[in-house]
């Protein structure tokens, strides 16, 4: 779930508050045992993040992601001191060499490379495997279509510190079509208590309704990223 909307370098008590009412109120929902990721989304500057951080941290998040934007590691490390929470990040990390870095930073407990992001199946392995040495999980980040979801879970499968993974089946922005819209066979990824069987036909063990492809690309598509403002109209990152 997500942390929060737009916050400024430094906001308002109620903003926080309303934070960790969201997220009281889905443990009191799922109970103790729900793993619950909070997606803070690079939307929280440092001095915030360690409020954040330390506000809900009485609720047990299973980690907090991207508490900060990446490339600040200074803020990273100041965001990890005031937290006992494990710190998860990724998403918008390139090559085993951006990993390398906030590996031996010591900073972050999850990465979360994108297989079509980060270079595929192979260096994501890699990626992996690093990250793996350093005693820290994997979570693919993968809020795409069919082909880059089976991709993630057969990196899943041969990956001992994989420990979760995203996928976009009907989430808020699927619109108009869904990820099994795409696939010959739907029961593929027929989700079940949470769990998925890794699909085991050739290659990545599904088959793409090519006409529909066919047809999604003559409708084209205009997705954009919201546009959202803090209180005094400054561009603040969605």
């Amino acid at each position: 779930m997500n942390a929060t909307e737009e916050l400024d370098y430094l906001d308002s008590p109620s903003k926080v508050d309303a934070a960790v009412a969201r997220l009281a109120a889905v443990r009191e929902a799922g109970g103790p045992d729900l793993g619950i990721g909070i997606d803070f989304h690079g939307r929280v500057h440092k001095g915030m993040a360690k409020t954040l951080a330390r506000e809900l941290e009485p609720y047990r998040p299973m980690f907090i992601e991207e508490p900060v934007l990446p490339g600040n590691e200074e803020a990273l490390r100041e965001v990890a001191r005031h937290t006992t929470t494990p710190i998860a990040l990724g998403e918008r990390l390139y090559t085993r060499w951006d990993f390398k870095r906030v590996l031996v930073g010591g900073y972050v407990d999850v990465v979360q490379p994108d297989l079509s992001h980060a270079g595929g199946i192979l260096e994501t392995r890699k990626i992996a495997a690093m990250a793996e040495a350093f005693d820290v999980a994997v979570a693919p980040h993968c809020p795409l279509g069919p082909i880059a979801l089976a991709a993630s879970l057969q990196l899943d499968a041969c990956t001992p510190n994989a420990i979760i993974q995203e996928q976009s089946l009907g989430i808020h922005y699927n619109r108009e079509s869904d990820l099994l819209d795409y696939l010959v066979d739907e029961e593929i990824f027929a989700y079940q208590d949470g769990y998925v069987a890794i699909p085991v036909g050739p290659g990545l063990g599904i088959e793409i309704d090519e006409e529909k492809v066919r047809e999604a690309a003559r409708t084209g598509h205009d997705w954009r990223n919201p546009v959202w403002r803090n209180a005094d109209g400054a561009v603040a990152e969605w």
